[in-house]
């Protein structure tokens, strides 16, 4: 029957933290990863993202780099003091100039599993994450 286990121990869903502040795009990732089976909080910027984080474990963080209030690096550098064994893929459109890779240099320098330059397509998201948990040996 639907939703009785198998015999075999089930794990509850891996929990992404989505930080963003462009909400449209907060929704699809959302969408994107809920449909792949991940549960899903969003954090419209970096503040907000760390004070959710004070009271919430989560499996994964997504984050954008360019954003108000604190931007991306700084929950990458917090995160990385705090919780190191945290997974964290950034990304970033670079800010409408074609500097969006050393905003990613920067961050997988500063602690980020991985990056992606915006825009990216659902299958490199869903590939990134994949590959993330698979790094951090399935924990």
């Amino acid at each position: 029957m639907a939703g009785e286990s198998s015999g075999a121990t089930e794990q509850p869903p891996r929990q992404i933290l989505v930080i963003d502040d462009d909400e449209q795009l907060r929704e699809m990732l959302r969408r994107m990863l809920e449909y792949a089976g991940y549960d899903v909080v969003e954090a419209c910027d970096g503040e907000e993202a760390m004070k959710l984080l004070r009271n919430r474990e989560v499996d994964l963080v997504i984050t954008d780099i360019l954003m108000p209030n604190r931007e991306g690096l700084e929950p990458i550098m917090e995160l990385r003091r705090g919780r190191p064994q945290l997974p964290i893929i950034a990304i970033s459109g670079g800010g409408g100039w074609s500097g969006s890779s050393s905003y990613l240099v920067t961050a997988t320098k500063l602690g980020a599993a991985k990056t992606l330059a915006k825009p990216f397509t659902r299958q490199e998201i869903l590939d990134a994450v994949a590959e993330v948990f698979a790094e951090a040996g399935a924990a």
